[in-house]
């Protein structure tokens, strides 16, 4: 298994609630955060572990990864596309935030440790960004 392929393994198993040690093993102290709400990127562990969890929250309702249907009307999270190339992954994702169709991409890129580096999503259509931009500013909040 590639490094790239081992970190995407993780990674799902975080989202499933698998990953005794969280976030921690996974990413770098000098990780960059590329929000699709906010215009800066983040930088630092700390700060990209609070979106990233708050994303997992308001992404996939239950804080699991589901197993949705696809019609994004379920609101289960779920990849359906992975693309691993080098030290890449692009994992396409579906969900529904507040019914409300969410399709989108997390891009990470890893170092030679096995570490994120950068961890980039984008989502689309505009009401889906709308929807998740509130939902993430809530759980931002509630966070704090």
């Amino acid at each position: 298994m590639t490094a790239v392929e081992q970190v995407v393994e993780k990674w799902h198993r975080f989202l499933a609630g698998e990953l005794p040690a969280g976030l921690g093993e996974l990413l770098a102290d000098d990780v960059v955060f590329y929000s699709p709400i906010v215009y800066t990127p983040q930088r630092g562990k700390d700060v990209t572990t609070l979106y990233l969890q708050a994303a997992k929250q308001s992404l996939t309702g239950d804080g699991g990864a589901g197993d949705g249907d696809g019609d994004g009307g379920g609101g289960a999270f779920r990849y359906t596309k992975q693309v691993l190339a080098g030290d890449v992954a692009v994992l396409e994702f579906e969900t529904s935030v507040d019914g409300k169709y969410v399709n989108g991409v997390d891009i990470i890129r890893i170092d030679d440790a096995g570490r994120i580096v950068e961890f980039r999503v984008m989502i689309r259509p505009l009401q889906a960004v709308n929807v998740v931009h509130e939902q993430m500013r809530a759980m931002l909040e509630s966070m704090q």
